[in-house]
């Protein structure tokens, strides 16, 4: 097992990987994240929401080994930061960026988009969280060198479209988007549910939903196919009779069998992920076990995995990828499996409360 860091720099937060996605070609790996400044006195992410964040992508060519970090070259609204509007003043958001009218607001997707391309990536957007959030996706054709976009997402009926990188590629022209919705009252996470196009992205319409909820919250799904029909999701839960950062966090997984049309709840395999609570990466290994793996955000603070040889039926122990992190500010992994079996599992970090937050990579094989 190896630990890599990806970006650092004295003084500012890298964060939330999760949030923006992960692509790989053989050795060849891109991860998105984005970056802002440290404030030991932000709350419970120690970030200044005073000055901007701002979106980011890493390049490895040796899989994992070594990064090459450069803005996310992206047009974006009011050319600020996306996904991240909740840790920056309203002023500073693309929210307000829209609200005002600013360049390169989302526009409809043409469609005609070959989501079977070989070098193709798709990367979701978002404002911020709760009613009112707006999200947008961009694609690329050559690896996350470009990306064209911004291409609006409907809202589905929803008050709020939480969007973060999760799709599943059926043909050239038809995907399926996990999406997360806000709460009817207006709050985060009011459900998790599918979308699908089918005429290479020129529309996405509603096809069911994974899980919804009224309480605490159901956000950030990661999904894997195990067969033409057969999909499993790993869903962050949090609970919600107590403060956030005092109720119980954990991970469920869900599986439909009909290609996303209906759902059921399969198990909890994650019974805990800490204070507030940490989303799940979800890999199908080359010898089609799945790896879970998600930030632990009590103490020891890390980074931990789980292994399943029966498409998520049952869990093996908890595998302990590293338990050095200065508190629970750290976490929102995204992972790839390297042509040679190594996972490449990439995630934020912190080696003190009041230092920097960093970008890190585990390269281990389960």
């Amino acid at each position: 097992m190896r630990h890599i860091t990806v970006y650092r720099e004295k003084g500012r937060f890298a964060g939330w990987p999760a949030n923006y996605g992960i692509w790989s070609w053989g050795d060849e790996i891109i991860v998105g994240f984005t970056v802002g400044y440290t404030d030991p006195k932000g709350g419970f992410h120690a970030r200044d929401k005073s000055r901007p964040f701002l979106p980011m992508q890493a390049r490895s060519l040796d899989g994992g080994l070594t990064w090459e970090v450069q803005e996310t070259p992206a047009r974006s609204p009011g050319n600020r930061g996306f996904s991240a509007d909740e840790h920056m003043q309203p002023e500073l958001s693309a929210r307000r960026a829209l609200e005002l009218g600013l360049e390169n607001a989302p526009v409809d997707c043409p469609g005609g988009i070959d989501f079977t391309h070989p070098d193709f990536a798709l990367m979701c957007a978002r404002t911020g969280l709760g009613a009112g959030t707006v999200a947008w996706f961009y694609i690329s054709y050559d690896r996350c060198h470009t990306w064209e976009g911004p291409f609006r997402l409907p809202m589905f009926g929803q008050p709020g479209i939480e969007a973060r990188t999760d799709y599943l590629v059926f043909s050239s022209r038809e995907c399926m988007l996990f999406l997360t919705a806000s709460k009817a009252g207006g709050g985060e996470g009011g459900g998790v549910f599918c979308a699908r196009t089918t005429d290479g992205g020129r529309t996405f319409d509603f096809v069911s939903w994974v899980v919804r909820t009224d309480r605490g919250f159901a956000i950030m799904p990661a999904s894997v196919r195990l067969s033409e029909s057969r999909i499993v999701v790993a869903v962050r839960r949090r609970g919600g009779r107590l403060a956030f950062v005092k109720a119980r966090s954990w991970i469920d997984l869900y599986a439909s069998d009909d290609n996303g049309m209906t759902w059921a709840h399969l198990n909890t395999p994650v019974p805990d992920t800490g204070k507030g609570g940490n989303p799940p990466a979800l890999v199908k290994l080359h010898d089609g076990r799945l790896c879970l793996i998600y930030g632990y955000r009590a103490e020891p603070y890390g980074i931990r995995a789980k292994l399943s040889a029966d498409g998520g039926v049952t869990w093996g122990e908890e595998i302990v990828l590293r338990d050095d992190g200065g508190n629970h500010d750290l976490g929102y992994p995204r992972a790839v499996q390297r042509p040679d079996g190594t996972l490449v599992t990439v995630y934020y970090f912190n080696d003190h409360p009041d230092g920097e937050r960093y970008i890190a990579a585990t390269l281990w094989k389960p």
